[in-house]
């Protein structure tokens, strides 16, 4: 009788609960903090994205600061952070940050590729819509795939999920 392989997914979710603590605790900062009085500046979900407003480009990218440093606190990787140039609209600055999340056919071949040119050879990949199935009859292996996924430096975030 053989064993059943052992597999994990891939993914690249944001963890909404945490995303929406670290915009709310930024958004308390920036309004008790004395160097963004009577600077305008908002930190606030827009649709998909995050806006962050202030009437000046100095005073934006700061609050963008505070929200970056909270999500850290809150384990939100910035890789899920697609973040815009600061433009003027009027008489306020903007940034827009796009929220990433899936992985694209192209990320999901670069860690396919990966997985086949240094990651063990009984470890199989198998892209599936926006992630990636992982499987091998080997545990051990399954845990060097994802310790090689981990080490890998890519320019988007990953979790592993459904390890089984």
């Amino acid at each position: 009788m053989t064993m059943a392989d052992s597999s994990f997914d891939v993914v690249s979710k944001v963890d909404r609960m945490e995303l929406d603590n670290a915009l709310n605790q930024a958004s308390r900062e920036v309004a008790t903090r004395f160097d963004f009085k009577n600077t305008g500046v908002k930190i606030e979900m827009s649709g998909e994205k995050i806006l962050v407003e202030a009437e000046t480009e100095e005073r934006v990218k700061a609050a963008l600061d505070v929200l970056k440093e909270k999500m850290i606190k809150r384990a939100v990787s910035l890789k899920h952070l697609d973040i815009a140039e600061p433009a003027q609209s009027g008489k306020v600055f903007r940034i827009f940050c796009a929220i990433q999340e899936g992985i694209s056919q192209e990320n999901a071949k670069k860690i396919t590729k990966l997985l086949k040119d240094e990651g063990p050879k009984s470890v199989r990949a198998q892209i599936q819509g926006e992630e990636l199935r992982v499987s091998s009859k080997s545990r051990d292996d399954l845990q060097s795939a994802i310790a090689l996924i981990k080490g890998a430096k890519l320019d988007f975030a990953v979790q592993f999920t459904n390890y089984r």
